[in-house]
């Protein structure tokens, strides 16, 4: 019996181990687990009647597989953040919960290669949902980046076609991963992992701010409340519906402008923490001073993509942490006037050795504001070949087979595409 005793230690110990890696085992392995375990528990115990070599392996291996099974259940390892992209005067947030993704607008055109970049850096080569809040520039213009590197599951967006180019080109790009667009109705609910998003508000009139999908994250214990443009009537329309609005954390509307995030919204919403996406020094005072107020108001702990870069928030399903390119402790309920902004820009001149606060996935890289294409593709399948962007061939392709490309020569290929004979990219 010492020996058995000793032996089922020495297997503990080899499940202790395995106990400290991160795990994701499948209910399969939880379920035979249960079963595994009482097994153990017989053969150690008529162990004198059948004394077999193989009984001690048999244990291990047991003890082993239970671990790993049943590691899930006993541990919190689910992952869940937001990434609130830096896109300038724009809105662009990367949702991932258990390794499935979300992105939640593109920023503009110009932001095609930095969110090509962002996603390519952290191996995303799928999303499993876009999110379009509304059919403006600023929120659909680099979502053609994002197509352009990865794949797509499911394509959310209140309109399905709207007189500009930003919008044309995300078509192209959706239609182009085999998908197409879905526009949500107000109660639709699907998951992302362990989290649950909801469709609170769209098209709530026509004017395109106020048709914005509104939705709300749930994880655990934490929630998230995006509103896109919505400006006053839409944010009544979802108050008057009696939707859940109560978030711990809120992406502030409309980039901050006085449209948006009213005081009754405000109220109804409750946020501990609020996320502003704007530009530096834009042209329209964005985040206003009676925005940051109604914040200040309501003791809300406030981060700013212009002051701060990207921003980070983090959640255990209890509470959130948030994690910040620079200027960590930046004074973001003031409105950035000449002076605040000179006081800015000396932070970031004795920070450029070392971010602080930063995640680690951007701490050594500084994303650029935007990337030229790589290549131009002919997406015509008669021909399927790439480009310099300076060859003389690319005013011959037709604007509707004509795309641009952020990736390698190795991924148009991988594409199917071919180089071209005359400028040989």
């Amino acid at each position: 019996m010492k020996k058995i005793l000793m032996w089922i230690l020495t297997s503990l110990c080899f499940v202790c181990a395995l106990v400290l890696l991160p795990s994701y085992s499948s209910i399969l392995l939880c379920l035979a687990s249960l079963l595994l375990l009482p097994i153990t528990i017989f053969q150690s115990f008529f162990l004198k009647l059948f004394k077999k070599k193989w009984i001690k392996p048999t244990i291990a291996a047991t003890l082993a597989v239970s671990a790993v099974g049943l590691f899930p259940i006993l541990s919190d390892k689910t992952d869940f953040e937001i990434h609130y992209i830096d896109v300038g005067q724009a809105d662009a947030a990367l949702v991932i919960c258990d390794g499935e993704t979300m992105l939640i607008d593109g920023g503009n055109v110009a932001d095609s290669g930095l969110i090509y970049t962002y996603l390519k850096d952290r191996g995303i080569d799928h999303l499993d949902y876009i999110v379009a809040t509304h059919a403006h520039e600023d929120h659909v213009g680099g979502l053609a980046g994002a197509l352009n590197y990865a794949t797509v599951g499911t394509v959310y967006c209140p309109v399905t076609s709207y007189d500009s180019d930003a919008f044309e080109d995300f078509i192209k790009f959706v239609e182009w991963r085999n998908a197409q667009i879905t526009v949500p109705t107000v109660g639709d609910t699907f998951n992302l992992g362990d989290a649950e998003v909801s469709i609170i508000g769209v098209n709530a009139s026509n004017d395109t701010n106020d048709s914005s999908i509104i939705l709300r994250i749930t994880f655990g214990e934490t929630s998230f409340l995006f509103t896109g443009d919505a400006e006053r009537s839409a944010e009544n329309t979802v108050i008057q519906s009696g939707s859940t609005l109560e978030s711990t954390v809120l992406k502030v509307g409309h980039h901050g402008s006085d449209s948006s995030t009213s005081y009754i919204f405000l109220r109804e919403v409750m946020p501990q923490y609020a996320v502003i996406s704007v530009g530096d020094g834009n042209d329209y005072g964005h985040p206003t001073e009676e925005v940051l107020s109604r914040l200040r108001d309501a003791g809300v702990i406030v981060y700013r993509t212009d002051m701060q870069g990207t921003v980070v928030c983090k959640s255990d399903g209890k509470e959130v942490t948030f994690e910040v390119y620079k200027n960590a402790d930046a004074a973001t309920l003031r409105e950035v006037g000449i002076a605040n902004r000179i006081e800015i820009a000396e932070t970031d001149a004795h920070e450029s050795e070392s971010v602080e606060s930063i995640s680690q996935e951007t701490e050594n890289t500084k994303l650029p504001d935007s990337m030229s294409p790589t290549y131009i593709l002919n997406i015509n399948p008669s021909s399927k070949r790439f480009h310099k962007p300076s060859c003389d061939s690319v005013n011959q392709i037709k604007e509707e087979n004509k795309e641009e490309f952020f990736g390698t020569r190795d991924e148009a290929i991988a594409l199917g595409y071919i180089p071209c004979g005359s400028c040989k990219p």
